[in-house]
């Protein structure tokens, strides 16, 4: 009797037990549903309704006339040559941007890591370029720096008796991707200077003390410290130029070969006005972002996984 009496006091009191902890962690998580809501609200929703209307053949000036095509509009997006053309122009832009500014972030994160006299002054001019609206960052290059006629660029060349090039027109793609490397540039700086100002000064002086130059110590030490703070801010950066449609739209609106898939997505929707085109295009857009997210997210856990061992 007494055996069989104990077995459902002891389930009573594990369930007593477990519930106050679950009213605890319902009570912390509560204030999160609000924000949790209207992130489904305002991004999943959208996305679910761009997802079913990608499998439509669905033109705005025919609203009648749509029907389900299941997959043909991806198929179209992947064999039609602007559509395809345009995927290739982003893969092109993205890879000459991300690329470009680590290079040059790299060199300014080296700079920035020496100690000389205002250096402030100077991290604080270097940062404001990605500080600037895209969109009135890509009108500063398309009108104070490309322009033919009271460019900067132009001017100086003026001065010195140089050609007076329009620059847009002759270097349509070179003239996007500068713009996008002079305003993403600081964002690797910050990135690559965080790493540098990471490494450990005592495994640096041991290896002076060996006789290690300047480049014996940034092949050997810095550069394999800093392949993580490269990998994350290529990723990064891939994630937010494959979107990029300010400076395309500002500076060359879309012509001239400089049409990306953001660009065309724009395109196709409002200009010609194919909502399920449009749509499947968006959503292999964001799959491309999912994708290399993705690759990103797992880099930022491996850093702090390596300074949470590090502490």
């Amino acid at each position: 009797m007494t055996a069989t009496t104990t077995v459902p006091v002891a389930h009573a009191r594990v369930g007593t037990a477990k519930t106050p902890g679950r009213l605890r962690a319902w009570a912390t998580r509560a204030p999160l549903l609000p924000a949790l809501m209207f992130m489904i609200v305002v991004t999943q929703l959208p996305f679910v309704a761009t997802l079913v209307i990608s499998f439509f053949d669905w033109n705005a000036l025919y609203p009648d006339a749509r029907r389900f095509t299941w997959f043909a509009n991806y198929g179209e997006v992947l064999t039609d040559p602007d559509l395809r053309k345009s995927v290739l122009t982003t893969i092109l832009l993205t890879a000459t941007v991300v690329i470009v500014s680590l290079v040059v972030g790299l060199g300014l994160a080296l700079l920035l890591d020496r100690k000389f006299r205002g250096r402030g002054l100077v991290r604080t001019l270097l940062i404001a370029p990605f500080l600037l609206v895209p969109v009135a960052a890509a009108l500063l290059w398309k009108h104070v720096l490309y322009n033919p006629e009271y460019g900067l660029l132009n001017g100086l060349l003026h001065y010195v008796g140089g050609p007076q090039p329009d620059w847009i027109s002759n270097t349509p793609l070179l003239a996007v991707e500068t713009a996008l490397v002079w305003q993403w540039t600081p964002f690797m700086m910050l990135i690559l200077l965080a790493g540098l100002q990471s490494r450990s000064p005592e495994l640096i002086e041991a290896a002076r003390m060996d006789g290690a130059g300047n480049w014996q110590v940034f092949r050997y030490l810095t550069l394999p410290h800093l392949r993580r703070y490269l990998e994350l801010g290529a990723l990064l950066g891939s994630v937010y130029i494959v979107q990029n449609f300010d400076a395309v739209f500002t500076i060359t609106s879309g012509g001239l070969g400089t049409a990306n898939l953001p660009y065309t997505v724009y395109q196709s929707f409002y200009q010609a006005h194919e909502n399920g085109l449009a749509s499947a295009a968006g959503v292999l857009v964001v799959i491309g972002s999912i994708i290399i997210a993705t690759f990103a997210l797992r880099v930022v856990s491996s850093l702090f996984r390596e300074e949470a061992s590090r502490a």
